[in-house]
């Protein structure tokens, strides 16, 4: 292996160099990490570019950056995507515990009753803190 990389346009294979000299640069266990950290820079600018070139256009035609600047991360996913209905029983009962909690266990107890005493949108936060957290 060496630091370069194919790519295919109009079904014709092109070797691409991660750097100047890249093609008599041969992949080694010194420079792997180089390699790859190339590789990941290369897939994202231009194997992927394009694309997101073209939907951060269609996002900004459709939006005032202004009026969304607002809002973070989260906010701006609830704000596009709305709401879902979490089911708290199927949460439930997909639930891994670990360090010696179980269901019946006091602690997880008081964390459901908690989870059933908030509305849909703070369960929704609650479950995104979780995802986040693992």
């Amino acid at each position: 292996m060496y630091f370069t990389t194919d790519e295919i346009v109009f079904d014709q294979v092109t070797e691409r160099e991660l750097k100047p000299g890249g093609k008599s640069i041969p992949v080694t266990d010194e420079n792997k990490k180089e390699y790859v950290d190339l590789m990941i820079k290369w897939r994202m600018e231009r194997g992927v570019g394009e694309q997101m070139k073209q939907l951060v256009d269609g996002f900004n035609e459709v939006l005032d950056l202004h009026m969304i600047s607002i809002f973070d991360a989260r906010e701006l996913e609830l704000v596009i995507a709305g709401t879902a209905d979490i089911d708290v029983k199927d949460w439930r009962t997909n639930t891994d515990y670990r360090s010696g909690y179980h269901d019946k266990h006091p602690v997880i107890q008081w964390f459901w009753k908690a989870v059933d005493s908030v509305n849909n949108e703070q369960r929704l936060r609650l479950l995104q803190v979780q995802i986040s957290l693992t």
